[in-house]
């Protein structure tokens, strides 16, 4: 079978026709947007039809929208270009239908498909490991920890996993970063950015002074939950405070 138009396969083996290809190989003078748009309104639908996604750009360009379509849906585009052009492209997709179908009931087909995806799982394991590894480190940093801690405490849990801080660095880097106060009656007292995140509290308690008087004191503490946004966060970005 002479190959008309480039047919491409997604993970699954699933043949996959761009768009653009068709729009080429069916000669149409209308300019590509305006045809698939067109083309889609017919009452094709995305997801089940059509996979849309973003072209990659060179040198910082805009990327475009580019679109994947099933071999059925091309198959009814052609014929919608009611020439013989388009007839012609519609039986090629026949045959690639024909073909497809017979290679479904091909055990070493099937095996060639698992081999092809766990291949692309090997290919994409180090890119797993690295999005994993905050999280693992973080587990083992603080599995033992139900409750709030303070500034220092997630300091060296920090120092533990390779972020080179200290108690001092980290309060200051979270003044600059807009987590703590960093003036007046306010200052290393969550703002109300930390609030919004529930990634710090304050706890607060009343002291007997020796005169006899009462005084408040206010101690700012990292949640649980800010435990894991600030230690992902840091071991994600990679972030080393001087």
């Amino acid at each position: 079978m002479q190959e008309i138009i480039k047919i491409n396969q997604n993970e699954q083996g699933e043949a996959r026709v761009n768009a653009r290809d068709l729009h080429d190989a069916l000669n149409v003078k209308a300019r590509f947007n305006d045809w698939i748009t067109r083309m889609i309104e017919y009452g094709f639908t995305e997801g089940i039809d059509f996979y849309s996604f973003l072209s990659k750009t060179q040198n910082g360009g805009r990327p475009s929208v580019e679109y994947n379509l099933t071999i059925s849906m091309a198959k009814e585009v052609a014929m919608l270009q009611r020439n013989e052009k388009g007839k012609e492209v519609r039986n090629y997709f026949i045959q690639v239908e024909d073909r497809y179908k017979k290679l479904a009931n091909d055990p070493s087909y099937q095996m060639a498909l698992g081999l092809k995806a766990s291949q692309l799982l090997l290919d994409q394991k180090d890119q797993i490991i690295a999005e994993m590894k905050p999280k693992a480190l973080f587990a083992d940093a603080v599995d033992a920890s139900d409750g709030s801690i303070l500034v220092g405490q997630l300091a060296k849990t920090l120092r533990q996993n390779g972020v080179n801080i200290g108690q001092n660095r980290l309060f200051k880097w979270l003044r600059e970063h807009e987590y703590l106060g960093s003036c007046g009656e306010q200052y290393n007292l969550p703002t109300q950015k930390s609030m919004d995140l529930r990634v710090m509290e304050t706890k607060t308690r009343t002291v007997n002074n020796p005169d006899g008087s009462i005084r408040t004191t206010h101690t700012t503490k990292i949640t649980g939950k800010g435990q894991i946004y600030f230690i992902n966060k840091f071991l994600s970005e990679k972030e080393n405070v001087a």
